[in-house]
């Protein structure tokens, strides 16, 4: 992110917790642009974008939106979903796994009910043969997100879990995982961090980011590259054909739904696996904010739309 970037990111996330934005953004924001990003709000809703995309040739991930859960029951009914959408999956033979925050299935209320929803959830898509990735959230959650893998990969192996560059110790964990030829996501990552335990500026997260990537691919286990950034694509696509990596098989391409489209359908037609991420959820506000955040040009596109109307 540029020094001319950060005001405007600033700026959006406080208007993000602004009750009255909240309110008018809640209420239209799904007709004015909000699905360019979020499949809708039902599972019904999800599973025709995601037919659609499979259609295309995207592999597809998804996500419940939602996080910092506080209620017991709320988890394991969030839970309760994810296994069903699994099955879903299993039924119509759709290419898709799922990925979700340990926080919505209870990290903030105990790590001990965590490890079981998540439990839970692995093993449904176990049934099918699918995967299953852990998203990696604030720094105060690594340990416990990572000490979660580790206990269930102990009894599975379609267990993944997410790295962000942009945090100074993610070089570290991922060596000490090395072992166990982790399913590894590398993304750059989106919360706003401290400089004591993240770098601030974007040149060091995008070196950070190469050497993780050359890393993970160096070494066995699957790697999900997750960027929109031409160049680091164009790098990572470089890389493995120099170390003989195939493009099927042990790496794939990941991008959000909605963003640089036209970058993943080229890299389908080079013969790359790409997956979609594609969220849905009634939680979408904190989704969109965030995706408008990240990039001026996903804030343009979403003001047209309101305009446009």
């Amino acid at each position: 992110m540029s020094a001319l970037d950060r005001p405007l990111r600033g700026a959006i996330l406080a208007a993000a917790d602004n009750a009255a934005v909240r309110s008018a953004v809640t209420r239209y924001g799904m007709r004015l642009g909000a699905r360019r990003f979020v499949a809708g709000q039902t599972a019904e809703e999800f599973m025709a974008v995601a037919r659609a995309a499979n259609a295309q040739g995207f592999a597809v991930a998804s996500t419940i939106l939602g996080e910092s859960v506080g209620d017991r029951e709320e988890t394991l009914e969030i839970t309760r979903r994810y296994c069903v959408l699994l099955r879903s999956f299993a039924e119509e033979g759709l290419d898709a796994n799922v990925a979700f925050k340990l926080t919505h299935v209870g990290l903030d209320i105990d790590s001990a009910l965590a490890l079981d929803n998540a439990s839970q959830i692995v093993a449904a898509a176990a049934e099918s043969g699918r995967t299953v990735r852990m998203d990696m959230e604030q720094s105060r959650y690594v340990d416990r997100t990572l000490d979660i893998f580790r206990r269930l990969r102990e009894r599975y192996d379609n267990v993944g879990f997410v790295l962000q560059s942009y945090l100074y110790r993610s070089a570290d964990d991922l060596a000490s995982a090395l072992p166990l030829a982790p399913n590894v996501r590398i993304v750059k990552g989106a919360y706003l961090e401290p400089p004591d335990v993240a770098y601030p500026d974007k040149r060091e997260v995008d070196s950070n980011y190469v050497r993780l990537l050359e890393t993970a691919l160096s070494h066995d286990g699957y790697t999900a590259v997750a960027t929109h950034d031409p160049a680091m694509i164009a790098h990572a696509a470089e890389f493995a054909a120099a170390r003989g990596v195939p493009k099927q098989g042990r790496f794939e391409f990941q991008m959000l739904y909605g963003i640089a489209t036209g970058l993943a359908r080229t890299l389908l037609e080079r013969g790359y696996r790409v997956r979609l991420s594609i969220p849905f959820g009634e939680y979408w506000f904190p989704y969109l904010m965030r995706r408008l955040a990240e990039r001026p040009a996903n804030l343009a596109f979403f003001l047209k739309g309101a305009f446009s109307r």
